[in-house]
């Protein structure tokens, strides 16, 4: 079986990620969807908060599972027995970032990170943005998918 990690901290889980994880479908039999906990950055969501939101998203689709984790992500990867991290990319500044953190994570671990694209439709999205914008109470629901599960 080959199983995959999507980590991250997802404060809020987007339209963008959601469109990772179905990529992901394609090429691993199963996805791992890890929110990852930081104890030093203080979360908008919290973590139940989301995972709950996560998994109503895909609670038809069998194939993907939710959970979260507070250690290094290759860690946790082993943990659940995952051969690979998944990651998407929405720009250089991203590919940069995340090909050093790959890189690192595949020399003390042997864990090789796959790279998506992320549709041009949600290169703009950001849970930084959409996190200002719901603290001003603007309508978040172009960008996250039912997000009265947040509440």
């Amino acid at each position: 079986m080959k199983r995959c990690l999507f980590p991250g901290s997802f404060d809020p889980f987007t339209k963008g990620h959601e469109a990772i994880v179905h990529q992901a479908l394609h090429l691993f039999d199963e996805v791992v969807i890890g929110v990852g906990i930081n104890s030093k950055k203080q979360g908008l969501f919290n973590t139940d908060k989301k995972i709950a939101h996560i998994s109503a998203l895909f609670e038809t689709e069998p194939r993907v599972r939710v959970g979260s984790f507070q250690k290094l992500t290759v860690e946790f990867c082993k943990d659940i027995a995952a051969t690979h991290i998944v990651r998407g990319l929405r720009d250089a500044k991203d590919f940069e970032y995340e090909r050093s953190i790959g890189h690192m994570n595949h020399a003390i671990s042997g864990i090789e990170t796959v790279f998506f694209l992320t549709a041009q439709a949600h290169s703009a999205l950001n849970s930084s943005i959409i996190r200002e914008m719901y603290q001003n109470g603007a309508d978040i629901s172009p960008f996250v998918t039912r997000p009265e599960l947040l509440v």
